[in-house]
């Protein structure tokens, strides 16, 4: 009987395991489950609205979305109006509304009116695709924690057959090993650490965060350092130009100049300056050539043989010679021009600083993490003042990408974490002991090089999911060390015979159930992450009339 038990137990056990997996997975199946599969491609030649796989959109495709359906593929909008629900992408809660020209997002939900976009990538290189793929590495994935935990089984086997020895010596009696071994159960060290992780990555998924393996939760549990990048991360990365610092030409001719040039870069701050000139009906010199240096601005040669930089003061003090640089407020940036050797002017642009920066970095200070470094390319005045608005003492400002990776390697204590926008920033997230990207608008090079990455767009998932990591690991440890504690208990019982092997057979199913039901509470760590924002939210003073 007691054998019979024993193996309906096993077969139990990995049932109740696999009804686990599935329930602490489910948040990360809805987003495989809701990819879009079809597309409504308008035939150019007739109107006609042909139905076909997403797979087959290409590049330039007009499609129609009618009402409710989730949009294929990233595009442009070609009617006048859309209203689109964008919260399972980028988390904004409120439908977003759109007018012609505007980027829309593969994977969100249109609104009750049809409309017509084009297509502007292939569904395989959409920001929902790789959502998508990210979350398929997430489940096929196993945490380090896991495999640490398989090899404790070793030890423990060990203990109970010693256990078992001891009680069939000092009884004599061979049954006594038997129901020791019976109520020797591994199973809270092989079950409760794979559901704890998954429910813990289940919880991420739900703050719009997605983890692309179990073994980030652990590092990011232990996070003492972390870094941060500027624009697109502490602030909101969409600049806009607040005035123009004259020297040689007017404030006017510099912006023309300016955007000319940086109308062939693909700058954060290139397409500020050349809507501002557009704005102001600018007429835009010709340009023969241009070439953008990584990490210091764009130099044009017009059509007359004049030449332009645009760009950090370095680039342009290389031909100016040394340049005064005005004060700046929190979130200004300057953006210098020259023209042969003579600076022309300063354009001074405004990046707001994100409204959660500031309560980001102090949670995340409570939390333990002893050293936060803000880690930027862009000039030291802007980054102090940055800097300054949301708590970082340390500052590392016109940094070139091989610099950031060494400064955060340097970084002390470990581990560290690196936060960036993904566009600049792939080699330093790679080198990151956890790299996590904000892509809250689509920037989808992040899920190539980060080990997270925040799909809406919001800097406060940052201290919301190390606040996860750590509740999770935590229920893993509870979970693994109560299962522990049951079974050595029960086999003690049993060493003294005091415990049948039918009834210790039951009792370990038991036990089982307590070690997976106490992991799923890991499902539930986002909840804990919403009320603590809420009070966090209530504590703050009310604003000034």
């Amino acid at each position: 009987m007691a054998g019979l038990i024993i193996a309906l137990m096993l077969t139990g056990g990995e049932a109740l395991e696999d009804l686990a997996a599935r329930r602490a997975s489910r948040e990360l199946d809805q987003l495989l489950n809701r990819a879009p599969a079809f597309a409504g491609r308008i035939d150019p030649a007739t109107g006609e609205v042909q139905r076909i796989p997403v797979g087959e959109v290409s590049v330039g495709d007009e499609l129609l979305v009618r009402s409710s359906e989730i949009l294929p593929v990233d595009g442009v909008l070609v009617s006048d109006h859309a209203m689109i629900d964008e919260s399972s992408v980028t988390g904004e809660p409120l439908p977003v509304s759109h007018v012609a020209g505007s980027a829309l997002l593969s994977g969100t939900v249109n609104g009750t009116a049809s409309f017509t976009m084009r297509a502007q990538k292939v569904a395989a290189d959409s920001n929902y695709a790789s959502i998508v793929r990210l979350v398929e590495e997430a489940v096929e994935s196993r945490a380090p924690m896991v495999r640490l935990a398989d090899r404790y089984a070793v030890p423990f086997t060990i203990v109970a057959l010693l256990i078992a020895g001891f009680a069939w010596f000092l009884s004599g009696d061979p049954v006594r090993f038997a129901e020791v071994l019976v109520v020797a159960t591994p199973c809270p060290l092989l079950i409760a650490t794979p559901v704890a992780f998954m429910g813990g990555m289940s919880s991420a998924a739900k703050l719009n965060v997605i983890l692309k393996d179990g073994g980030v939760l652990e590092v990011l549990a232990r996070i003492r350092s972390a870094a941060f990048d500027k624009t697109g991360t502490l602030t909101q990365g969409k600049a806009d130009v607040v005035r123009v610092h004259e020297a040689t030409r007017s404030a006017v001719e510099t912006l023309r100049l300016a955007a000319a040039a940086e109308q062939h870069s693909v700058h954060v701050f290139a397409e500020p300056i050349v809507q501002a000139a557009r704005q102001q009906q600018l007429e835009l010199p010709a340009v023969a050539n241009a070439e953008e240096v990584a990490t210091n601005g764009v130099q044009a040669t017009f059509a007359d043989g004049g030449v332009v930089r645009v760009g950090k003061p370095a680039f342009v003090e290389e031909v100016t010679g040394p340049v005064a640089r005005p004060a700046l407020e929190a979130g200004e940036t300057a953006v210098y021009v020259s023209v042969g050797d003579e600076l022309a002017g300063i354009i001074i642009l405004s990046d707001p600083v994100r409204e959660n920066a500031n309560t980001t970095i102090s949670r995340l200070r409570r939390a333990g993490v002893a050293e936060i470094a803000m880690v930027t390319g862009d000039v030291e005045p802007t980054a102090l003042s940055v800097a300054n608005a949301v708590g970082i003492q340390t500052v590392h400002a016109e940094t070139t990408p091989q610099s950031k990776v060494e400064i955060v390697q340097a970084m002390q204590p470990r581990p560290v974490l690196m936060v960036g926008d993904g566009i600049n920033d792939a080699p330093v997230l790679a080198a990151a002991d956890v790299g996590i990207a904000m892509a809250g608008r689509g920037a989808t090079v992040a899920s190539e090089s980060a080990a997270a990455v925040i799909t809406s767009n919001d800097i406060a998932r940052v201290a919301d999911v190390a606040f996860v990591s750590r509740r999770t690991v935590h229920i893993a440890l509870q979970s693994i060390w109560l299962g522990i504690i049951i079974s050595v208990g029960l086999m003690i019982v049993a060493a003294f015979g005091y415990l049948p092997a039918v009834a210790g057979a039951l009792l370990q199913e038991v036990v089982d159930l307590v070690a997976i039901l106490s992991a799923l509470r890991a499902l539930r760590a986002h909840k804990s992450v919403t009320h603590q924002s809420d009070t966090i939210q209530a504590r703050r003073p009310a604003p000034s009339p």
